[in-house]
């Protein structure tokens, strides 16, 4: 007799152990038990929706509902074609007809997507890949994330996409045109209902979209704070202020796959053709981007003048994006964030010896000067490298009064001087003035 499929799911409850849920998986997938996990592949990809909230709990047993049964049911809640009272209905039928503990345990938790019992789709994915049985592997909601900048230097070079970047929360809106819904997660693929007024005005778009998509964006409000209380509440949730700012695009089955087709900069321009989509709605809007080539003289200044502008505009900071990057469904470089910063230039007043690691080479350059008005004093130890260190420490007499490019995340007042202003996180970057090649 075939093991059932509630069983299972109450052996992997009584079963803490990681190893012991493998081991049971394991055991389930050896019998070859294909609508069990079909059944789980429904309530853990994140994709796979019902648009049901409420699911009841079966009191009494029925004769026994099959899985072909549940299935039906299932795939028209998928598609839609059951909803309001008409799901409800045929959900409780459904109920009434299954075993107490068929429906209890298994039928009813994969309506509501949550099999609680500790397994995930990357402990199914792990036990199939083991066992080389791919057909039981369940997709795992991705979406592209972006490296530190600071970490990746070297990687801003050459021709860049830079955008704002926003203090919100990254939101991805599937507009499934096929099954005419409208689901908003964030970037773990958990479901948001909080942000009606966008997902009801795109379901009212939605036959102008033409196929399914996916876009990729950030939702910000007139405060962080009040927004983070409001993304989860379930109960008197009030998002209205809340708008959705749109930064990428990509077909659904695209995203399904976990790469594009096209790079970023045909995806952005893409997504402006949706602008008479959202144009009479004044919670959606479309991030701006500008292009700048790093290589370039030109374009160093443009880079520049865009994160002082981010800083000057309270961004949280900005984005640099390869132009011909594909979307990858995963942490990549060809994404970088990067804090807005000013560059200063400043004179150097003093040096001062390291110590551990440094002690007998260059540990700060005490610098000094005016910008924009300010008049900043500040010791700057970050952003040189051990050969720069030794160097620079050998002709540290020579220092004094050569001009140094120092980069900062803002400049700071001074506590003990109102006057006198400091900066944070300063780097070096560079001496100016010198001649090509000459050396200290």
């Amino acid at each position: 007799m075939r093991t059932q499929p509630e069983y299972i799911i109450n052996q992997l409850e009584l079963h803490p152990s990681r190893l012991n849920k493998e081991g049971i998986l394991k055991a389930a997938m050896e019998e070859g038990l294909d609508e069990f996990f079909e059944g789980v592949g429904m309530a853990l990809d994140k994709l796979y929706t019902f648009g049901v909230k409420q699911v009841p709990t079966s009191q009494v047993s029925g004769q026994g509902l099959s899985w072909d049964n549940f299935k039906q049911l299932a795939e028209a809640l998928y598609h839609r074609e059951l909803t309001g009272h008409a799901a409800r209905d045929a959900i409780k039928l459904a109920m009434d007809v299954a075993t107490q503990s068929q429906w209890n345990s298994f039928y009813r938790r994969i309506l509501i997507k949550d099999l609680r019992c500790g397994v995930s789709e990357k402990t199914v994915n792990k036990v199939a890949k083991s066992l080389k049985l791919s057909q039981y592997n369940v997709p795992v909601f991705e979406c592209m994330l972006a490296h530190d900048g600071a970490n990746h230097e070297a990687k801003i070079a050459g021709k860049k996409i830079l955008q704002p970047k926003l203090d919100g929360v990254r939101v991805l809106t599937v507009v499934d045109f096929e099954s005419k819904t409208v689901v908003q997660y964030t970037r773990n693929g958990k479901v948001l209902e909080n942000f009606s007024h966008i997902t009801d005005y795109l379901l009212s778009q939605i036959d102008n979209f033409g196929r399914s998509y996916v876009l990729d964006g950030e939702v910000v409000s007139r405060s962080f704070q009040d927004l983070m209380k409001q993304v989860h509440r379930k109960d008197d949730a009030k998002a209205g202020d809340a708008r959705i700012c749109l930064f990428d695009i990509l077909p659904l089955v695209e995203f399904k796959q976990g790469n594009s087709v096209m790079g970023q900069r045909r995806r952005h321009e893409f997504l402006k053709n949706f602008k008479n989509i959202f144009a009479d709605s004044n919670f959606i809007e479309i991030i701006p981007q500008i292009e700048v080539n790093l290589d370039e003289f030109l374009g160093e200044i443009e880079y520049k003048d865009y994160n002082k502008k981010a800083l000057a505009e309270g961004y949280e900071g900005i984005m640099i994006k390869d132009p011909d990057a594909k979307y990858q469904c995963k942490r990549d470089v060809a994404w970088l964030k990067q804090k807005p910063f000013i560059e200063v230039s400043l004179a150097v007043t003093a040096v001062e010896e390291g110590t551990g690691r440094n002690e007998g080479k260059l540990g700060a350059l005490v610098c000094e000067g005016e910008d924009d008005g300010k008049k900043i004093v500040v010791n700057v130890g970050s952003g040189l490298t051990d050969d720069q260190r030794e160097e620079f420490w050998l002709a540290k007499d020579s220092l004094i009064g050569q001009v140094v490019e120092v980069r900062a995340d803002a400049a700071t007042r001074n506590q003990d001087s109102e006057d006198i202003w400091s900066l944070r996180f300063p780097r070096f970057i560079r001496f100016r003035g010198f001649r090509a090649g000459e050396k200290l």
